[in-house]
């Protein structure tokens, strides 16, 4: 009697309060992540399975984020730990500055915003995350630009000369790093690139031409950037050039939001070689 009013507690309990164990992991894993079912409309039944809070003795030093005890209600004596690791925004919402030791306000901590402290740099954080935008291809240039400039009104070495050595090497770091994001983030092609890379796929630039189409494409361009007789004949090659790469980075936008990274990286090979032919337009103009 006491182990079936303890199942209808649980189950109570599990329906009312816990959160099923896929749910969370799906939440705090990424997509691909090897614990994960491949089945993506796998569920375990709620009636069964229940997480109960972090436990409180766990290592603060733990490179776990936190830990859930799963119970199975045909046997609940019997918990088996789950772990999940920490995003980096969820870390940096419990972030303290090096300096006053004021809690973070808000992600990503670079600044403080109680001393103006330049924090130390965070290498969990993405590009997108550094500026505030969604992981996605087509940005707004413009909406970068600005963002940019904000953090290097608070993060340029020069705001910081009078202060620590500890403080400048912080603000050397963090303004190289946010130099580099922003570099890659406002060319599409270097973009393209890099949110392909968070999705754990590389590209190689310089892998060799195999596409007989594409390859004799690019000697004809080029051959004629060799023979234009004047600047208003390569402006007109640099002309069709970006209409290539606007042709190309808007199927490089179609084919990662339907997450078909094969045709994204062809379209990325195209972008290389266009921009190549680009470049060199530009050196003789």
């Amino acid at each position: 009697g006491t182990q079936a009013q303890s199942s209808k507690l649980l189950q109570k309990m599990s329906r009312k309060f816990w959160t099923p164990l896929y749910t969370t992991l799906r939440r705090t894993l990424p997509s691909k992540h090897p614990y994960l079912p491949a089945n993506s409309a796998f569920k375990f039944p709620s009636p069964t399975y229940f997480l109960s809070p972090p436990s409180p003795s766990s290592s603060p030093n733990s490179p776990f984020s936190s830990g859930y005890d799963f119970y199975s209600l045909q046997n609940p004596k019997f918990p088996v730990r789950i772990f999940c690791f920490s995003t980096g925004a969820e870390e940096q919402s419990s972030a303290r500055c090096w300096s006053c030791g004021a809690v973070a306000i808000a992600a990503p901590f670079l600044v403080c915003e109680t001393c103006r402290s330049v924090q130390p740099m965070d290498h969990s954080l993405d590009y997108f995350q550094i500026f505030g935008l969604e992981k996605k291809y087509d940005i707004e240039v413009q909406n970068l630009e600005g963002k940019y400039k904000d953090w290097q009104k608070k993060l340029h070495p020069d705001l910081v000369h009078s202060k620590s050595p500890r403080e400048r090497g912080y603000a050397a770091e963090q303004s190289a790093r946010v130099i580099d994001a922003y570099r890659t983030l406002s060319k599409p092609l270097l973009r393209a690139i890099y949110i392909l890379r968070l999705e754990g796929v590389d590209v190689d630039e310089e892998e060799t031409l195999t596409d007989p189409e594409l390859l004799s494409e690019i000697l004809e361009i080029r051959e004629a950037v060799e023979e234009a007789a004047d600047p208003l004949a390569l402006n007109e090659i640099k002309s069709q050039m970006n209409e290539k790469l606007n042709h190309w980075s808007n199927s490089f936008t179609t084919a990662f939001r339907c997450r078909k990274f094969e045709e994204a990286v062809n379209s990325i090979r195209r972008m290389t070689y266009y921009e190549r032919v680009t470049e060199e337009i530009v050196k003789k103009l």
